[in-house]
């Protein structure tokens, strides 16, 4: 799309998304401005677990998982929460997404989310290139920690997906698994060490940090609250926000789960719902592991960061209005203290959020229409691993170069058929 010299793209949300898009924009030569109500990086981007799960293309929605649901929703040791209050208002969205959980489409989920997923660290590390975020960047082994090598064989059907992708882990045993990881207890038999992975150890400094680079770039950014679009014969042409409106002469929109009213103005109901996560760090912690570990038994990941560990995962419904839940904080509590006996720490800090879920698991990439507004969101738990992608490839869109890619898997109208 041509640009209209006199006014800005504007990118909505300052997350990794928005700011990876803004970046490669202000490189394409674009005038843009970045808007969001709140300081770059401390929305949900702040709280994941700074991995960058380049073997992460597996959804959630395996087969055989329909079965499983009410042990998972009713067992105290599952790190899976429903506040039930909500459900009425959550069914229609889990009816979608549970009839995803079969062979052919997760096989197809798969597909769409590895050229997402899968040169996470390239793309992570040519948005950094020569910008004060680039040292956020450790290069890791992802290990996958399990209690026994049946654990491991037990999740045959992803592991064999992420095989077909081109990532296979060497597999270690017995006592070398706590000769590669001290900090793992006994009951930790099996790792699965996937290599030339990566890590961030501040993401919420990573995502500030770039979008000083974006300033440096001699982008503009903005605080306020958006609340509606105008558009002149079907192109977008203002951003009403907070402030007052502001002519423009594109959109992106990557809000995260606050992207569904906004895609609303745009006449598109799409099935976005929150999956709440939580983490907390162990601030100054002695005991933890040198490399991110997924720890199998508590599907949370714990992860070394400047402030010490951060373990992050669980998935609870409830919406975006209630405040966080506490049985979450205590599993990872439990589960934490399971993996990591030794794990010593000055202090704790808790924290909740909402990832971006959709119905089918795959992110929404690509322009609203004929409108001009672009869009990148949805990603579930993937959003740090996706979003310099989903950012450039929104920028190349935006500026003509024609990605070498198939967009049609992330097509915002997908769901208006």
């Amino acid at each position: 799309m041509a640009q209209d010299s006199d006014h800005p793209i504007i990118v909505i949300g300052a997350g990794i998304v928005g700011v990876s898009a803004a970046i490669w924009l202000a490189r394409a030569g674009r005038n843009v401005t970045l808007i969001d109500r709140g300081a770059p990086g401390m929305g949900t981007s702040y709280g994941n677990a700074g991995l960058l799960a380049a073997c992460a293309m597996v959804p959630v929605t395996t087969p055989g998982l329909l079965p499983k649901a009410p042990h998972y929703l009713l067992s105290r040791n599952e790190p899976l929460f429903l506040r039930w209050s909500y459900l009425p208002r959550l069914a229609p969205w889990l009816v979608k997404y549970l009839a995803h959980a079969n062979d052919p489409d997760t096989r197809r989920i798969a597909q769409g989310l590895t050229p997402i997923t899968a040169d996470t660290v390239e793309q992570h590390k040519a948005l950094t290139a020569g910008t004060g975020a680039a040292h956020w960047i450790t290069n890791s082994p992802y290990h996958f920690a399990y209690k026994t090598r049946a654990g491991y064989e037990a999740d045959a059907y992803t592991n064999a997906l992420r095989r077909e992708a081109g990532f296979v882990p060497d597999i270690i045993e017995g006592p070398a698994v706590q000769e590669v990881e001290p900090a793992l207890g006994a009951q930790i038999t099996c790792l699965a060490t996937y290599a030339d992975h990566a890590y961030i150890r501040d993401p919420g400094g990573y995502v500030a940090a770039l979008a000083e680079e974006f300033v440096r770039l001699g982008g503009d950014v903005r605080q306020a609250e958006v609340h509606d679009f105008s558009l002149s014969d079907g192109k977008v042409s203002e951003v009403i926000t907070s402030s007052g409106a502001m002519p423009c002469s594109g959109v992106v929109l990557a809000t995260g789960v606050w992207s569904k009213p906004l895609m609303r103005k745009l006449g598109l109901k799409v099935p976005l719902e929150s999956e709440r996560g939580y983490h907390i760090v162990f601030e100054g912690a002695e005991g933890g592991p040198s490399a991110p570990v997924m720890v199998a038994s508590g599907k949370f990941v714990a992860t070394p960061m400047a402030a010490g560990l951060r373990c992050a995962g669980v998935v609870e419904f409830g919406g975006l209005d209630a405040g966080p839940s506490r049985a979450p904080f205590a599993l990872l509590r439990r589960q934490v203290a399971a993996t990591f006996p030794g794990l010593a720490a000055a202090r704790e800090e808790e924290w909740q959020g909402h990832r971006p879920a959709l119905t089918d698991s795959l992110p929404m990439i690509g322009e609203v229409g004929q409108t001009g507004v672009f869009v990148g969101f949805g990603h579930h738990h993937i959003g740090l691993t996706g979003g310099p992608k989903t950012g450039r490839l929104i920028a190349q869109m935006m500026t003509g170069q024609g990605p070498n890619l198939d967009m049609s898997p992330y097509a915002p109208g997908r769901f208006a058929r």
